[in-house]
């Protein structure tokens, strides 16, 4: 690195004058030396925590990333930062910290990056809100970083079949129903997460490390590389060495991040199937990225890009099983040469996509994982926004596996998930219902938590091509049946829901993308006239967060202001 051009772009702790003796000093408190004072300093960073399989191993991986920043000749300073699990938060008031947390960690990176000049820095992140929290971090630090995923869990078996998490909450609700019993449920809890790693399906976690890879945030594989594997560990020692040659080039992270970048990752995200939050997070980094995006944009490629993964939680494999057929960067070899995917996108390797996968090798012929374009799960992509009196600003519909193409039924209505739950198991919701969830968005949860318990009950019931569930809150990446979520406005705000009455008719409708119910405009505002909304909560972290986060259309951030409206501005 010596020989090389001097890459020291943030200088102030390695200048050689005096000024500079206090910073150094507290420095070689920590180990640094004066070689090392000549050396860029790169951040290395993790979600790692004992509280989830997601997390427990990312303290580990960390050291490998950290062997590859020392071998390209940096300085490798390691940090932490937060997570939330999400799959034992679900159905718990614990669920409504999870959203917020992306946010913290984004501003937690960033404030140890800039705070202590970092000149930049490899990301490690495992659960949900990691990888969007990590990528918007990123993009708001604009210095050169490379995101690495953890990696996948193996999975279970069970009965000789594979198994995961979701299989877990599913079980519940056939053992409400009395399908199983206490034994055969404690069997499946027991076998759903053997070890470290994300959850194995094509859930919120495996969709987002599948965008932030299509868009050029990770090197070729990270997505798919699962948690404990040698490949995993060398992709994360790559990631060490891959910053430092980011560094050396100039490239920041807003080099990579372009429009085109985001049209890549909502491909592979529709190809695969992927979570409803895809739609959540992507609009979040583009705002933190500069990049026009907008709710509506996903509707134009879920017209054109067609669902092709066989992947749970609608179809039968984990994301391991992709990795044994060609990964992530198979898919996306695929995809370009079928005219899909932007080649010309700047990656964190310093090449472009498409130099990236003329070393890919195709997807395994004879594998079923990824179906072929002309004979596709379905013609165009499952993640659907949906507008009608119901959502004026719009809702995400998953409909990976629905075959119900247009579902009119009469509305029950919930303040709370809990109310809702108590209702399913009491046989209370039948067949030809719209269950409905309010005032769990962003700003009424306050955090919009995900509704994985509910939504398990109802298909563990068998009512999952019956009963459709409608939310302002949201669904987790393993939900599957017929559910819309993020319904903007929310209730909170005063938004169509908050006025909906059981017994009204609701209209969901894949082909017009409609989401209504039969009340007319001049009785919505009658109701309106009369609604008294609960008071916002305002009091910790989620209070904080109800009062300065956005419409989930506009991607649930929290530093979405108007300009034009601040002090000192015309």
């Amino acid at each position: 690195m010596t020989e090389k051009k001097d890459i020291r772009i943030r200088s102030h702790v390695y200048d050689d004058t005096g000024l500079k003796a206090p910073n150094r000093a507290m420095l070689r408190a920590v180990g640094f030396n004066d070689e090392s004072f000549k050396k860029p300093q790169i951040g290395v960073v993790s979600n790692w925590a004992e509280t989830t399989p997601c997390n427990v191993h990312l303290n580990d991986l960390a050291q490998f990333a950290k062997e590859g920043v020392s071998e390209a000749g940096g300085v490798p300073v390691q940090f932490n930062t937060i997570t939330v699990a999400d799959g034992i938060a679900m159905g718990t008031p614990g669920m409504r910290f999870s959203l917020p947390s992306r946010d913290i960690i984004a501003d937690s990176i960033e404030t140890m990056v800039q705070g202590q000049n970092f000149d930049s820095f490899v990301a490690i992140g495992g659960c949900d809100k990691n990888m969007p929290g990590c990528a918007i971090a990123i993009a708001n630090t604009n210095i050169p970083a490379v995101f690495v995923y953890g990696g996948t869990i193996a999975p279970g078996r069970h009965n000789g079949q594979d198994i995961d998490l979701v299989s877990v909450f599913e079980g519940v609700g056939k053992w409400n129903n009395g399908d199983i019993d206490d034994a055969e449920l404690k069997r499946v809890e027991c076998a759903g997460c053997p070890g470290p790693g994300a959850c194995g399906g094509m859930y919120t976690a495996n969709t987002m490390a599948a965008a932030i890879e299509a868009m050029g945030l990770s090197l070729p594989g990270s997505a798919s590389n699962p948690a404990v594997t040698k490949e995993k560990e060398q992709d994360v020692y790559e990631a060490g060495k891959a910053v430092l040659n980011l560094l050396e080039k100039e490239i920041y992270p807003k080099d990579i991040l372009t429009r085109e970048a985001f049209e890549n990752a909502i491909t592979v995200v529709l190809a695969l199937g992927g979570s409803t939050n895809a739609i959540l997070h992507l609009l979040a980094i583009a705002h933190a990225a500069e990049v026009e995006l907008t709710i509506d944009d996903f509707n134009d490629f879920q017209e054109k890009v067609p669902h092709l993964a066989d992947l749970k939680p609608s179809g039968k494999y984990v994301f391991q099983d992709l990795f044994n057929v060609g990964g992530v960067q198979g898919v996306m070899k695929y995809l370009y040469e079928k005219g899909y995917i932007h080649g010309d996108c700047l990656t964190v390797t310093g090449r472009t996509v498409a130099e990236n996968l003329a070393d890919v090798e195709h997807l395994k012929e004879g594998q079923d994982v990824i179906l072929p374009l002309e004979n596709p799960k379905r013609a165009d992509g499952p993640l659907i926004v949906l507008k009608g009196n119901l959502a004026p600003e719009g809702a995400v519909a998953k409909v990976s596996g629905v075959k119900v193409r247009r579902h009119v039924g009469e509305a029950k209505v919930f303040d709370t998930e809990q109310a809702a739950i108590e209702a399913v198991m009491a046989n209370e919701v039948v067949k030809g219902d719209v269950v409905i969830v309010r005032y769990v968005g962003p700003k009424g949860g306050p955090g919009m938590p995900e509704m994985l318990s509910l939504s398990s009950l109802i298909v563990g019931k068998g009512l999952g091509e019956d009963v459709a569930l409608l939310t302002d809150g949201r669904f987790s990446g393993g939900t599957h049946g017929l559910v819309v979520g993020h319904i903007a406005p929310e209730a909170q705000d005063g938004g169509n829901v908050a006025l909906i009455q059981t017994g009204d008719i609701v209209t969901i409708d894949q082909d017009t993308k409609e989401l209504s119910f039969n009340v007319s405009d001049e009785v919505i505002e009658k109701r309106r006239k009369d609604l008294v909304l609960p008071p916002l909560h305002s009091k910790g972290v989620l209070g904080k967060y109800a009062h300065i986060v956005s419409s989930s259309s506009k991607g649930a951030i929290t530093d979405f202001f108007n300009r034009d409206d601040l002090p000192g501005r015309n």
